[in-house]
């Protein structure tokens, strides 16, 4: 998606989302907090930006006005004026807040030593990603959690099953000998939602000795907006943070809804199973919540209800 939108895609959905980060040295966030969340409550957008000393991180929506501003005030910011925004639409906004947060990291990981900045892998442009991850001894690994993966991935790519990013180090250095072995340094691949995960995670496989580590630049978006469907090696939805829950190629969106229960993932399959019931449980959470709770994720679904007759939004539905 670039800035010249299509009017007929615009008047279908009126909303821009734009996911963005960049790894840049902050000297005060704190600073930075104020003015940021300023502009975005000023111009109606939401969604949420991480600041740390790392750099910035987030997604938000609004009008394709109200982002531009945004965009201008945070490529003002120290480092980030070549900032990469990947976009797509929707119908209506897909968060119900704003909230810009200070973080000790953008994306956690858990590894203070290592810098993006000082040593990161190769960045590899989605048009050329089919070729690497194609080529004979190529490890292609994906850098998100299991649930995300279970959404969709790439044909062949290594599942670390990690329940969050700061379990990645620990995975691969159980799994280092499996993965590399004693013989000549393998090809690795990695990629992410939008980029920000596998790009710390080549900085972190350098610092481990490895010096042919790649990642898609833009991430899973990205490859989904760039390369056509006839010649794509993704499988399945791809997973994001917001009420779309899943969007396909194009960055249409998908088929998956949102379980407000456990905030997993559910399937059209998840949705035909006994053991799901819209806002209550789903085959992911049902045998780990107890009568007590799904009492009161009934209540609260009954309360979702009630408020959208009425037209409002009940944020207790929604994605945090």
């Amino acid at each position: 998606m670039t800035d010249d939108h299509d009017t007929t895609a615009e008047d279908a959905m009126p909303i821009r989302v734009a996911a963005l980060y960049r790894f840049t040295p902050f000297a005060d966030i704190a600073a930075i907090q104020g003015p940021l969340a300023k502009i975005c409550c000023a111009n109606g957008v939401k969604g949420t930006l991480l600041l740390a000393a790392e750099g910035i991180n987030g997604t938000i929506a609004g009008t394709d006005a109200a982002i531009d501003a945004v965009l201008a005030h945070i490529r003002a910011l120290p480092g980030c004026a070549t900032l990469d925004v990947k976009y797509s639409r929707a119908a209506d906004l897909p968060f119900h807040r704003m909230k810009v947060r200070l973080k000790r990291e953008i994306v956690t990981m858990g590894e203070p030593d290592i810098d993006p900045l000082a040593g990161v892998g190769h960045y590899v442009e989605p048009e050329d990603w089919n070729a690497l991850i194609a080529a004979p001894g190529t490890i292609v690994i994906d850098t998100r959690n299991d649930y995300e993966v279970r959404v969709g991935s790439f044909q062949g790519a290594v599942d670390p099953a990690t329940k969050s990013f700061r379990d990645f180090p620990a995975w691969f250095r159980e799994h280092r000998d499996d993965l590399v072995g004693d013989g000549p340094a393998p090809t690795i691949a990695m990629f992410c939602t939008g980029g920000i995960r596998c790009e710390k995670a080549t900085a972190f496989l350098k610092a481990e000795g490895l010096e042919d580590v790649h990642h898609l630049k833009g991430g899973i978006l990205k490859y989904l907006e760039t390369v056509p469907a006839a010649e794509s090696l993704w499988e399945g939805e791809c997973f994001v943070f917001d009420q779309r829950v899943a969007v396909g190629h194009g960055l249409t969106p998908g088929t998956h809804g949102l379980c407000h229960a456990c905030r997993m993932p559910v399937s059209v399959a998840d949705r035909a199973s006994a053991l799901f019931v819209e806002g209550v449980s789903c085959p992911a959470c049902h045998d780990s919540r107890n009568e007590g709770q799904r009492a009161g994720y009934a209540e609260r679904e009954r309360q979702v209800k009630l408020a959208a007759a009425r037209g409002e939004a009940h944020v207790g539905a929604v994605l945090p």
